[in-house]
């Protein structure tokens, strides 16, 4: 085999490669489209929803006030951090 020769069964195969992703990647993208639109046909996205109780009878509360906690300590750790390391 001869270089020429060599050269167009490289060229040849990097478009055949080449052009299969790019044929396999358009596929994909209108399968996942197609599914999409199917998705959201036959289950529409609820609006609104009523508000509801908590199922823990409103323990959750107390977890709300912790997290408001965790989020003060925090917020003045980070402060304090800022305040020290300026420059």
């Amino acid at each position: 085999m001869d270089n020429a020769s060599l050269m167009q069964e490289g060229l040849s195969l990097v478009a055949f490669g080449m052009g299969f992703v790019f044929v396999f990647l358009t596929l994909l993208v209108f399968a996942t489209a197609l599914m999409s639109r199917l998705v959201m046909t036959f289950v529409p996205v609820k609006q609104d929803e009523p508000f509801r109780s908590p199922p823990d009878g409103g323990k959750s509360a107390n977890k709300s006030l912790e997290n408001d906690e965790v989020i003060a300590v925090i917020g003045a750790a980070v402060k304090r951090y800022r305040q020290r390391h300026r420059r």
